[in-house]
């Protein structure tokens, strides 16, 4: 008979990230001895490290850090939503934000090698993945500095943690609208600051998508010029966020709003997990 309770799986749960099945083998091997049943998920976990290198991490968190002039934008990314949302996942991205701005890291790789608890990110990563039963991965961290950083987190599902983050480098003294921009961005997803970001091999590109398809439309020889520039103009408006009609008065756009309440923005960064 196990000699141990319901109540002391979902514990272990809490406590380690894994799955009932985990909990329940690891308590049934610790006799019912919770810190225990924690280093047989441990030493368990660290044998299938090898395991889990091909799996796909299609769930996670985003977490953001500013520090002075300088924003910070994280994708922790694990397998299941269950592990994303569980408490210690979401403490041990905390952790690793945190040792991430402290280090002033820009990259993965020197975001791995950052010190956090007397070990590094990604020793800290491997631990708690052995942990949790699943591949944990430090996907993508970016950095963006200004005068001043805007940093906007959104919940996709009210069960989850944050599952897209923006950042926002400007200059100017209205903090509010700067945040409206960040929201802004969350939403519609801008791929660049400027028309002149776009790189020319992709403006080429829809140039010529665009010209194909008036003709495999019939429009007359005499008016394609005209077509593709509206429609070149239409991907612009698109992907460019100062392009983008305003999410909060679309009778603006965002440059208009922008100039009109001081602001310029430097840069942006958009995440969302798994993208």
């Amino acid at each position: 008979m196990a000699n141990y309770t319901a109540a002391d799986v979902k514990t272990l749960r809490e406590r380690s990230g894994a799955g009932m099945m985990d909990c329940k083998s690891a308590l049934d091997e610790a006799n019912g001895d919770i810190d225990k049943a924690m280093e047989v998920l441990r030493l368990k976990g660290l044998k299938g490290v090898t395991k889990r290198e091909g799996r796909t991490t299609s769930n996670g968190i985003i977490i953001a850090r500013v520090a002075g002039n300088k924003g910070y934008l994280i994708e922790l990314a694990c397998e299941t939503d269950f592990v994303a949302k569980a408490e210690k996942f979401v403490a041990l991205g905390d952790l690793i934000a945190d040792a991430i701005a402290a280090a002033g890291a820009e990259t993965v790789e020197a975001g791995l090698a950052a010190s956090v608890s007397g070990k590094t990110v990604g020793d800290a990563i491997t631990d708690e993945a052995a942990i949790m039963g699943e591949k944990v991965e430090l996907r993508k961290v970016f950095v963006v500095s200004d005068d001043n950083i805007d940093a906007y987190l959104h919940r996709t599902s009210k069960d989850l943690p944050p599952q897209v983050g923006v950042l926002l480098a400007f200059k100017g003294t209205d903090v509010e609208t700067a945040h409206d921009v960040a929201v802004h961005i969350a939403a519609f997803s801008p791929t660049y600051l400027t028309v002149a970001d776009v790189p020319q091999d992709i403006v080429d590109t829809e140039r010529r998508i665009a010209t194909e398809t008036a003709r495999n439309e019939g429009k007359p020889e005499a008016a394609l010029e005209k077509i593709v520039e509206g429609r070149v103009k239409g991907f612009f408006k698109e992907n460019c966020l100062l392009e983008q009609d305003f999410a909060k008065d679309n009778k603006l756009s965002v440059a208009q709003v922008l100039e009109q309440h001081g602001l310029t923005v430097s840069s942006f960064v958009r995440l969302r997990v798994g993208a």
